[in-house]
């Protein structure tokens, strides 16, 4: 599956990314990771004919636009982004797929408004990240100070692409295939070489996170048939059991666990697509 270029003008900017696929087939939205982009389902698009695939940028990722100047990365505003995407495409019900924040993400949509979706496919995350009560105050305090420390920093320019391809390949455990579909969607050319797209606010940490039973309710309130993918071994931030624990909350819920890493759907498109390819037959 070729996918190409599209874009939708919606309340908070616009929004880029890819799409392609059979115009009568499945229609599903694909969320990606944290500073990750569009481009990270391009390897799985090819094995999922009969499926109409749209993978937006999300807000601040990719060639998307930044939010305004004093507004923040939120999971109520990438929620309404996702919305907008459908809704500038007639999409009144449509299935999503979701990886790592993406994934998270589109359980926060499924939750949020379950007459729209009609299958949800989370991989390598389900819910979000959880907050325990006693690192409230640490977590404003570390936010605040972080946003302040961000103002005024410049963007490090990289003569080429070899640099930032090699950082994602050591940072996320890629390869340089899939390193390099991520950063050369992910850079924008300034004079002397390249610098990231991606909001620099969106490294900054949130002040706040719901904490594990808020969570878990919104996993539970998850209507929709749902198949979760999950790499072995797993990510540290959502360890065993808790990831375990969190997919036997859903209501109509599935769980796949494949050898790989956090990336695995790039890395290992064929596997993935079969799991997925079979729960939308069902």
């Amino acid at each position: 599956m070729t996918l190409h270029e599209f874009d939708v003008e919606t309340p908070i900017g616009r929004i880029a990314g890819l799409r392609g696929g059979d115009g009568d087939g499945v229609r599903m939205i694909a969320l990606h990771g944290w500073l990750d982009n569009a481009a990270s389902f391009v390897p799985l698009a090819d094995h999922l004919p009969g499926v109409q695939v749209v993978a937006p940028d999300l807000p601040g990722h990719g060639h998307s636009a930044h939010l305004a100047p004093g507004a923040e990365y939120t999971s109520g505003v990438a929620v309404n982004a996702v919305l907008d995407v459908a809704d500038a495409l007639g999409w009144d019900t449509f299935c999503l797929l979701g990886h790592s924040m993406g994934a998270g993400i589109a359980s926060l949509v499924a939750a949020s408004v379950p007459q729209r979706v009609r299958k949800l496919v989370a991989i390598e995350a389900l819910g979000g990240l959880a907050e325990t009560v006693e690192r409230t105050a640490d977590r404003w305090r570390e936010a605040i100070a972080a946003a302040r420390a961000l103002r005024g920093k410049q963007l490090r320019v990289f003569p080429d692409l070899a640099a930032p391809v090699r950082a994602r390949m050591q940072a996320n455990q890629l390869s340089e295939a899939a390193a390099r579909l991520l950063v050369e969607r992910g850079v924008r050319q300034v004079p002397g070489g390249y610098v990231w797209s991606s909001d620099p606010r969106l490294t900054l940490p949130t002040p706040q996170r719901l904490g594990e039973a808020q969570l878990s309710q919104l996993v539970a309130a998850i209507a929709c048939p749902t198949t979760v993918v999950y790499a072995d071994p797993p990510q540290a931030y959502f360890p065993e059991p808790l990831r375990t624990q969190r997919a036997q909350l859903l209501p109509n819920g599935r769980l796949h666990v494949i050898a790989g890493t956090h990336h695995l759907h790039m890395e290992d498109p064929a596997t993935v697509a079969a799991v997925v390819a079979d729960f939308l037959r069902d």
